[in-house]
């Protein structure tokens, strides 16, 4: 299954702040995370997820630094600030509303297979 691109868009926020509330983390991990989360729907590309994290940052939802690991590269890492936490709050109100109406919609109201209208087929 693709996940619509409209979808990805959407979600791409709260995803990342969400993951950001677990702990700092650098870009390759948080796509692993996602990638982890999704069951694999989701595989973000690199060029998603930066201009997103630059973005919160420059929303003043995310934090970063550079941070040097023993025997591996500096990696720059994000973390998420009390602002980033209350935009994340928001969100999942919002997403919360939305859920709930999708849920309500398709409980036993929608067949697993659509069937064309009659006289149209």
């Amino acid at each position: 299954m693709k996940v619509a691109k409209d979808l990805v868009a959407a979600s791409a926020t709260p995803l990342v702040l969400g993951i950001l509330a677990e702990g700092e983390s650098y870009g390759y991990a948080i796509l692993r995370r996602i990638n982890e989360l999704s069951g694999g729907e989701l595989d973000w590309t690199e060029g998603l997820l930066y201009p997103l994290l630059h973005r919160l940052e420059r929303l003043g939802h995310a934090q970063s630094s550079w941070q040097s690991v023993t025997g591996e590269r500096r990696r720059k890492y994000y973390r998420i600030t009390d602002q980033g936490l209350a935009e994340l709050a928001e969100q999942r109100r919002q997403w919360d509303t939305v859920v709930d109406a999708l849920k309500e919609i398709w409980h036993d109201r929608v067949p697993q297979t659509v069937r064309p209208l009659e006289g149209l087929a």
